[in-house]
């Protein structure tokens, strides 16, 4: 019988679906594996798709400081206010028939919205299946923290870093990448691909992207670029906005031999893969796809919150330069292509952080990883709160909010994690016999403990689920 995998998405932007779309291509190449993949809006009312898409991006542009602000709020994990949590549990009943529907052996989730419903489900016995959380960002956002889960993908080793400072278990964690089409780490044929829009190999190409729905902010790009002192041909990239393919036309009309101007194009990964430089924005999709393809990128007008941190990551590895005024960008793509061997650094260090094997890394984990879920006790997520709020690490804070890990002996596998006093009401109630480094935790002697359990019933709850269907569990205690 073949593994059934569900993979759960949300439509807002292209990055989530498209992450998703690669993990589904790999599996379903893989022997004894199904997959299936969601978008969690598409089965949601039509209200909440415009409330969580569209309004989401007029905001970026009404009151980008706003969305700012948001994600900070919720940078620390387990933040989200309740009403907003009900809320979507409200509108997403469809995608909670769906998994029943489909009864998947596995969840992977490119979304924080649909990986905290997965886990809400876990935790309450509706499915019994590893959540696999695949993120789409450099940087780690408190949002996609949702246990219970199996295994949580990050973009890079810092990120991983942060995340075991705050107390999730290394063994959780996994630097991979975020999931791109492989084909951009893949040679091209470059002449071929000169030949296809009569390039000129002589002459730094420039790569616009207005992303898939064409961004208004490209003619400013367009303008700029006219009056560059540096030789260059570029190719522009309108998405699906014809009104703004005539306008770039218009413009660049009398300089036909510099500009190839074109709608949405399904090219893009063998353009990428020529050219020296992308101008656009830095979301995590197209920045991964550019690293996995070697190609520097000139960055421009980042959405506040995720896209700034990108671009901070980009910047830091030295394959990316970032426009602070949008009136100087053609003078500072200019900079770059002025300084011998600058364009052939940045590529190297896109190269170097690039993660063309994201995908089939995290698609080989689901489909050989039946890893049990992890348990964070509530007290335990508090203490994660107050380090991720602290800026410190949870072994710095005092030492009942400290955490311990208890990892299953038979399997070495994180089990759950509790406080430190939460660890001490558990002995003292003589609820666990301690050996060299280990804690031997039976159901029978937690249910009799009836005075503990009234007092700590939420460390009950997620021992009994870590202990799975044994009676008795013999844990390492870290």
């Amino acid at each position: 019988m073949s593994k059934r995998v569900l993979i759960l998405s949300a439509g807002v932007g292209s990055g989530h679906n498209m992450a998703g779309g690669v993990i589904e291509k790999f599996l379903n190449a893989t022997p004894g594996v199904y997959a299936d993949i969601v978008d969690v809006l598409e089965l949601s009312n039509d209200a909440y798709q415009y409330l969580y898409g569209k309004t989401y991006f007029k905001l970026v542009d009404a009151v980008p400081w706003l969305v700012g602000w948001g994600y900070d709020s919720n940078d620390p994990p387990f933040k989200l206010k309740k009403p907003v949590e009900m809320f979507d549990r409200l509108n997403t009943m469809g995608t909670v028939k769906r998994i029943k529907g489909f009864n998947p052996d596995v969840v992977v989730c490119t979304h924080f919205l649909p990986a905290r419903l997965a886990a809400l489900l876990q935790a309450r016995a509706v499915i019994d299946a590893p959540i696999f959380v695949a993120t789409t960002d450099y940087d780690f956002q408190g949002l996609w923290l949702n246990p219970p889960f199996s295994r949580i993908f990050v973009a890079r080793a810092e990120t991983k870093a942060y995340m075991e400072a705050i107390g999730v278990p290394a063994d959780r964690l996994t630097a991979s990448g975020i999931p791109v089409r492989p084909l951009f780490g893949e040679p091209v044929d470059t002449d071929a691909v000169r030949e296809r829009y009569d390039l000129d190999a002589s002459k730094p190409l420039l790569l616009l992207s207005a992303g898939a729905a064409g961004g208004s902010y490209t003619t400013a790009v367009v303008k700029q670029t006219l009056r560059m002192t540096s030789k260059f041909q570029a190719v522009v990239i309108c998405g699906h906005n014809a009104e703004l393919k005539s306008e770039v036309e218009t413009l660049v009309a009398g300089r036909e031999d510099d500009y190839r101007v074109l709608g949405y194009s399904t090219d893009m990964p063998d353009l990428m893969r020529i050219a020296s430089l992308f101008v656009g924005k830095p979301g995590g999709l197209s920045s991964s796809e550019c690293m996995a393809a070697g190609l520097p990128m000139v960055l421009i007008k980042p959405i506040p919150g995720q896209e700034d941190r990108n671009s901070d990551y980009l910047l830091e590895s030295g394959a990316a330069v970032k426009c602070n005024y949008e009136n100087t960008i053609g003078y500072k793509i200019d900079e770059v292509l002025a300084e011998p061997g600058r364009l052939e650094r940045m590529a190297a260090n896109a190269r170097r952080i690039g993660h063309a094997d994201a995908a089939e890394t995290v698609a080989a984990a689901v489909a050989d990883d039946n890893a049990p879920p992890l348990w964070i006790t509530q007290e335990a997520r508090e203490s994660m709160v107050a380090a991720s709020e602290a800026g410190i690490s949870v072994v710095d804070l005092p030492a009942e909010q400290r955490l311990r890990t208890l990892y299953h002996r038979d399997s070495g596998r994180s089990a759950a994690v509790l406080t430190e006093g939460q660890l001490d009401s558990l002995v003292a109630q003589q609820a666990a016999r301690f050996g060299d480094g280990t804690v031997t935790i039976s159901v029978e002697d937690l249910l009799n403990q009836r005075r503990w359990r009234r007092s700590d019933p939420d460390l009950l709850h997620e021992l009994r689920r870590a202990m799975g269907q044994s009676t008795e569990a013999t844990f390492d205690l870290r």
